[in-house]
């Protein structure tokens, strides 16, 4: 072929080229929270999470006093690796037990008459408000609103409405970071557009950027996953957005139940539930759009109360912390081994089994990523046989992913990310393997 033809070739590639960059820019290299706790707005307050991780401190000072049973009860058998976590997990809860709160509009908190949403949507603005300009909120928040039926899209507007206007007057026009919206039981692309349409019509009123507000989009129903003619759906939801999307999270139960499963075998690691997943995983591969599992609905609460408890009835206690916990940490564990690496928690006891199970997971496995990141730069992408385990290029990235995420959840300390990994804070802070090699080379 001469030049003009392969010149003609390739120019027939470029525009498929520059959509597919568009579509598919990669990971975005912030910071994902490892959860998301909803609670209800009625109860919502400026110091909402300082109280959830009170709660929690008390539950992890009480049933989990020693790392003997904190081991014993996360099954970490390595003394260690559960002494390391056990101290983790107790400086998250005193540092930030909470790392991104929905603020709820919607199961956590029902359908009332609307003067009362109405007066609770003006009273959560102004204790978010209050929590901005204090310094307690935690560093992800959002307000998650009622679905856009054809009996719902109204009220849900109007809360929307309410609180976005009455939180921008009180903080002079300023939103908290990473402040997201959450979108309940999509069933069609046209909600999403209509969301998308009413936050651009707010922030032209209140003075915000174009797309300064966020949305998160919630699969609980079949029409999420799977449009009328069997074509994925999802992308068409997140391209109504209009760029907005930052998150797409599953919840459980709406779903399990859309699909006639009965109350009793509705689970996260129920096998339509992989599905759906695995269809969530397989449509936002690439583009940037954090991935969220669901919620374990069995919490950690006590069948008994009171100051004078028999041995028997402090020993129930116990076994139904212990066993809720167990749950708790098994689904959490299935989710970070299929590439879901934020989940819901609804209880503030749930957040030990969460930081247990996320720091144990990164942890147990840092020295083997170590090892095979460091020979993969060492060696400039060639492939390399570390112990059992023979890598190639495009694991390099996936390497220094697991870096990352251990970093921001707490697992690890960006020093000790440096001293394992043999990287340095620039090339830590590059998120890119390309980046590395390149400079590495250089």
């Amino acid at each position: 072929m001469d030049s003009k033809t392969l010149e003609a070739l390739r120019a027939r590639l470029a525009g498929a080229h520059t959509d597919t960059a568009r579509r598919y820019p990669g990971e975005s290299g912030e910071r994902q929270p490892v959860h998301t706790v909803y609670g209800g707005a009625q109860i919502f307050s400026a110091t909402t999470a300082s109280k959830l991780g009170q709660i929690a401190e008390g539950a992890f000072a009480t049933y989990a006093p020693t790392v003997e049973e904190f081991a014993e009860v996360f099954d970490i058998e390595d003394r260690e690796l559960a002494e390391l976590v056990y101290r983790r997990v107790d400086e998250k809860l005193k540092r930030e037990p909470v790392e991104d709160f929905r603020i709820d509009f919607e199961d956590g908190y029902g359908n009332r008459p609307d003067d009362e949403e109405d007066a609770d949507a003006v009273r959560a603005a102004r204790e978010t408000a209050m929590g901005f300009e204090r310094g307690t909120l935690p560093p992800f928040l959002g307000i998650r609103i009622k679905p856009f039926t054809r009996d719902l899209v109204g009220r849900s507007l109007r809360t929307l409405d309410l609180f976005l206007a009455e939180l921008l007057a009180a903080t002079g026009g300023t939103l908290p970071s990473n402040f997201v919206v959450t979108l309940p039981k999509i069933a069609t692309a046209d909600e999403v557009e209509v969301l998308a349409s009413a936050l651009e019509k707010i922030e032209t009123e209140c003075g915000l950027e174009n797309g300064a507000i966020a949305v998160e989009l919630m699969v609980e129903t079949p029409q999420s996953i799977l449009g009328p003619d069997g074509s994925a759906a999802l992308p068409r939801l997140v391209e109504a957005g209009a760029g907005r999307v930052r998150g797409v999270h599953f919840g459980t139960y709406d779903y399990t139940a859309s699909l006639a499963i009965t109350a009793a075998f509705q689970d996260m690691a129920h096998p339509v539930c992989d599905f759906a997943k695995h269809v969530m995983q397989v449509t936002m591969s690439g583009t940037g759009v954090w991935l969220s599992d669901g919620a374990t609905n069995v919490l950690p609460v006590v069948p008994h109360r009171g100051e004078k408890l028999s041995a028997a009835e402090q020993s129930d206690n116990r076994e139904s912390i212990y066993s809720a916990w167990r749950l708790h940490a098994a689904h959490t564990r299935h989710s970070l081994e299929g590439g879901f690496y934020q989940g819901w928690d609804l209880h503030p006891a749930q957040l030990i089994s969460r930081y247990a199970t996320v720091y144990s997971f990164f942890l147990a496995g840092i020295d083997s990523a170590a090892e095979r990141l460091s020979n993969f730069v060492d060696k400039a992408a060639q492939a390399t046989l570390v112990g059992d385990v023979f890598d190639d290029a495009a694991t390099g990235q996936g390497l220094l992913n697991y870096f990352l995420r251990a970093i921001n959840c707490g697992a690890v300390s960006v020093d000790e990310a440096q001293g394992r990994s043999g990287l340095t804070l620039e090339e830590l802070q590059s998120r890119s393997f390309l980046r590395i090699l390149a400079g590495r080379r250089g």
